[in-house]
């Protein structure tokens, strides 16, 4: 369809697919959901002021159509961020960095998907000279189709790791979707920043250069350095977040100094890599999603970090289940149950059924609530603590008892 009557001559664009926060002259989307029909609400919508509705089988299908043709009426550059672990870090950071310069916008939250990337293009004003665009998949050809919506002239991966692999069936299919924005990148001629540090990337790219025929290509490497100090960032594998945000900061000309001051003064607030110090407690909050590449890094990292305290303090882990693992999920818990075993940890407190099929000989919880009133009846105190799990675990209702 020829959105130009829609987008031509016009700044911004007012789009919702939430009936209740329709205004005049905006476009109301009709989507239609497991529990929800946005399409009972279209008449309702016209009588509050929509200018446009787009309603019907379609609806989600025509709203990516539209986002794409708003993409390119701006035609500004736009970042591409995937990965298994990190893109919402590296994300916000890269934002911070690229802010100091720049009028950018970015994917906010977690709109991450074929629902999301749309929303985050249609946020998108003339206003605006660069963009960052957040990509989740759990599934093979996630990422193509959000490529195909976006339409980057950037892009990066993070890294690769396990994690919903009951939609990717294996570690090669999370490399082989994950490689779509690789694939993008590399038959339009885009810039790819790439950490030489990580094989896996290495081999990925190589794979997509020698089976799409392409033009000029722009490879920026960058690699990891060591994590600088004074953030509010927890955790040393925030490092690989760090260099990628400095790298593509230099790229778009701002100094790596600029990028440090940036860096340092973001403090996130999104339940990612959070230091919290309560009345009885500090604690290391990182319960926005958790898998087995994840959850391994951060224990790893939790436990340096304790080594590292020059005061001697009791240490305990909370952690909520791995979700969407399929076949692999009792291996991978089984993995973290024998990590914490290595590490002889004061307190571990696990949640999820996925850990009571396992040798581990912890309290193991069936959900939060139960552990919540455990903790009621047994409240930690004098602990450093990690809060990890994935986000179905709901972990941050625990937080307030800590």
């Amino acid at each position: 369809m020829n959105w130009s009557f829609l987008i031509d001559n016009k700044d911004a664009l007012n789009v919702t697919t939430d009936s209740r926060k329709v205004s005049p002259g905006c476009i109301f989307v009709a989507l239609k959901g497991e529990h929800f029909d946005g399409n009972d609400f279209v008449e309702q919508a016209k009588a509050q002021g929509a200018a446009y509705v787009i309603s019907g089988e379609n609806a989600l299908t025509e709203l990516q159509d539209l986002a794409r043709a708003w993409r390119r009426q701006l035609g500004i550059p736009i970042i591409g961020i995937t990965g298994t672990n990190g893109k919402t870090t590296t994300k916000e950071l890269t934002a911070a960095v690229l802010s100091t310069k720049y009028k950018i916008y970015y994917t906010q939250g977690n709109l991450n998907n074929q629902l999301g990337v749309p929303l985050t293009l249609l946020s998108m004003t003339r206003a605006h000279e660069l963009a960052i665009v957040e990509m989740g998949a759990s599934h093979p050809g996630d990422i193509q189709e959000l490529v195909e919506i976006a339409e980057p002239t950037c892009g990066l991966i993070t890294n690769v790791g396990r994690a919903h692999l009951q939609g990717f069936g294996s570690f090669e299919g999370v490399q082989a979707t994950k490689r779509e924005l690789y694939d993008f990148l590399v038959a339009h001629n885009g810039t790819i920043f790439r950490n030489a540090d990580n094989p896996y990337l290495e081999k990925m790219l190589e794979d997509s250069q020698r089976s799409i025929v392409h033009g000029p290509l722009s490879i920026v490497n960058y690699h990891t350095s060591t994590m600088p100090s004074d953030t509010h960032l927890v955790g040393g594998y925030n490092a690989e977040n760090v260099s990628a945000a400095i790298c593509v900061g230099r790229y778009f000309g701002v100094s790596e100094e600029a990028a440090l001051a940036a860096i340092r003064a973001y403090v996130p607030s999104n339940n990612r890599s959070q230091l919290m110090q309560t009345e009885h407690n500090t604690v290391v909050v990182d319960a926005y999603n958790a898998n087995p590449t994840s959850m391994q890094a951060a224990i790893e990292a939790f436990d340096k970090g304790q080594r590292d305290n020059v005061q001697s303090t009791k240490e305990a882990y909370i952690l909520g289940a791995m979700r969407e693992l399929g076949e692999y999920s009792h291996l991978e818990h089984q993995n973290i149950v024998n990590m914490l075993l290595e590490r002889k940890a004061d307190k571990v407190l696990l949640v999820g059924k996925e850990y009571q099929e396992t040798t581990a000989p912890y309290p193991v919880f069936e959900n939060v609530e139960a552990l919540c009133e455990h903790l009621r009846q047994e409240p930690l105190q004098g602990y450093r603590i990690l809060l990890k799990g994935s986000r179905s675990n709901q972990l941050e209702k625990v937080i307030p008892l800590l």
